[in-house]
């Protein structure tokens, strides 16, 4: 689908954005989020800003552009235009997110390993 070339009312614009933002905020799983999304968006839409995303991290976390080009199969200069954005305060907000993912991820590992060698050693 391409962008028509002739402007929107302004006023439209504004509404239709924050029904569209409101709508994306309202959703509460993310079953709910990829039924909503892979029916708004094309398949290479979405896997666009899936890459996109990826991007960011592996660039965050100090991966090479050929490392990142491989993996992904992406263009440098995709790669070169996130890197451009990736200060910008969306890019931040979901890299954020991203992280503290991770990082609860690594601790309810570590105290789940924690549990099993305490209730080992008990039994």
């Amino acid at each position: 689908m391409q962008v028509s070339s002739r402007q929107l009312n302004s006023v439209l614009e504004k509404q239709i954005f924050s029904v569209f933002y409101q709508t994306l905020s309202d959703l509460r799983t993310p079953e709910e989020i990829k039924t909503v999304l892979t029916d708004l968006l094309t398949e290479t839409e979405l896997t666009a800003l899936a890459k996109r995303l990826a991007i960011a991290t592996f660039l965050e976390k100090g991966r090479s552009y050929e490392n990142i080009r491989d993996t992904l199969k992406v263009s440098s200069a995709t790669i070169a235009s996130v890197a451009e954005q990736i200060g910008n305060p969306g890019f931040q907000m979901a890299l954020e997110r991203i992280r503290a993912e991770e990082w609860a991820g690594q601790w309810a590992g570590r105290i789940t390993g924690i549990f099993r060698k305490v209730s080992s050693n008990t039994s």
